[in-house]
C-alpha cells in the first residue's frame, strides 16, 4: 500500500501545483468567453442586457447594414494586419537571430536591446510613433526633409492606404525581440555535429540556411506564426493609441479588437450597438482565432506525421 501510495502522490502533487493557475485562468479568461457567448444571444440598449432574441444579434451581423460592411472591413483588415506582421517578424526575426548566432562584433548587445521593446506597454508605444509620425511636429518627417527626402513626407495616419501597413509595422519593431527570442532557441538547438559535417562537406552559408537550419525550426516558425495570428486578431490597444477606436482614416485601421469596443461600450447615439452586438463581435472573433489554432495544430501535425 504505501508503496502505491508512493507511486500516486507525484500526480497529485503536480495537481495542487497546477490548481492555482488553472483556477486563474478560469476566472479571467474562460469565464469571461462563457458569458460572452451568454450575452450574445440577448438584446440590449447600451450596456443595458434587456430580452433574449437567440440568434438576433449574429443574424444582424450577417445580414443587415452597416453590422455586415463593419464586420467584413474589420475581418479583411486583420487578414492584412496579420499578413504584414507575419512577414516582417518572421524575415527580419529570422535574418536577426541568424547573425546574432555569429561569431561577430556586437551581436549580444543586439541580442539585449531588441528585447527592450517588448518590454513597454502597447499603449506607450503606440502613442510615441503617434507623435513620432505627427505631420505638423513629428520628427520622422522632419528627418526625412533633413536627409533631403522631403517628398516622401506623407501623413502617415491619414492616408488610409498607409495607416494600416504602418500599425503592424509598429506592431512587428515592439515585439521583434520575442520572434528573435525564438528563433535564436531554434537555432542553438541544432545538433552541431550536423553543422560541423556540413562545414566539412564544404557547405557554403546559403546552403546550411536552406537545407539544414530552416527545415530544422520550422516548427519554431509556426508557433511564433501561431502567436502572432492570436496576438493580431485579439489586437485593440495599437488601434486605440494611434487612430482611435473608430478605426481611423474611414474605418481602414478597424479591427476585431476596436470593432467589438466601439459596439459593446459606445453609446447607441455615437454609433454604439449594445453590449449583447459587442459580445456576438467579440464571439465571432473568438470563433476565428479557435479555428484558426485548430487548423495550425492539424496542419503541423499532419506535416509531422509525414515526416516519419
Amino acid at each position: 500500500m504505501e508503496t502505491f501510495a508512493a507511486k500516486k502522490s507525484p500526480r497529485w502533487f503536480i495537481l495542487y501545483f497546477l490548481l492555482p493557475a488553472l483556477l486563474i485562468y478560469t476566472v479571467f479568461f474562460i469565464a469571461p468567453i462563457i458569458d460572452s457567448v451568454r450575452l450574445s444571444f440577448y438584446d440590449s440598449d447600451g450596456l443595458i442586457v434587456k430580452d433574449f432574441i437567440g440568434w438576433g444579434n449574429y443574424l444582424k451581423l450577417f445580414t443587415q447594414y452597416p453590422f455586415k460592411e463593419r464586420l467584413i472591413n474589420a475581418l479583411g483588415n486583420n487578414i492584412k494586419f496579420f499578413l504584414i506582421v507575419t512577414v516582417i517578424q518572421n524575415f527580419i526575426g529570422f535574418i536577426f537571430a541568424y547573425l546574432i548566432m555569429q561569431p561577430l562584433c556586437g551581436m549580444k548587445g543586439v541580442r539585449k536591446m531588441s528585447f527592450l521593446p517588448t518590454t513597454l506597454s502597447v499603449l506607450v508605444v503606440g502613442f510615441l510613433f503617434k507623435l513620432i509620425l505627427n505631420p505638423v511636429f513629428g520628427v520622422f518627417d522632419k528627418f526625412l526633409r533633413a536627409i533631403g527626402l522631403g517628398m516622401l513626407v506623407h501623413p502617415w495616419l491619414g492616408d488610409p492606404a498607409f495607416a494600416l501597413p504602418v500599425l503592424a509595422i509598429v506592431v512587428s519593431w515592439q515585439f521583434m525581440g520575442e520572434t528573435i527570442l525564438f528563433y535564436t532557441a531554434g537555432i542553438d538547438n541544432i545538433p552541431q555535429e550536423i553543422m560541423e559535417a556540413a562545414r566539412i562537406d564544404g557547405v557554403t552559408q546559403l546552403q546550411m540556411l536552406r537545407y539544414i537550419i530552416v527545415p530544422y525550426i520550422m516548427p519554431v516558425i509556426g508557433i511564433v506564426t501561431i502567436l502572432i495570428f492570436i496576438g493580431d486578431f485579439t489586437q485593440f490597444d495599437i488601434v486605440y493609441a494611434m487612430t482611435t477606436t473608430q478605426g481611423n482614416p474611414t474605418y481602414a485601421t478597424d479591427l476585431f479588437g476596436s470593432l467589438f469596443y466601439r459596439a459593446a461600450f459606445v453609446t447607441p447615439v455615437r454609433g454604439g450597438w449594445g453590449i449583447g452586438m459587442g459580445a456576438a463581435v467579440s464571439t465571432v472573433m473568438s470563433a476565428i482565432v479557435f479555428f484558426g489554432v485548430a487548423c495550425w495544430l492539424f496542419f503541423f501535425r499532419v506535416v509531422k506525421k509525414s515526416d516519419y
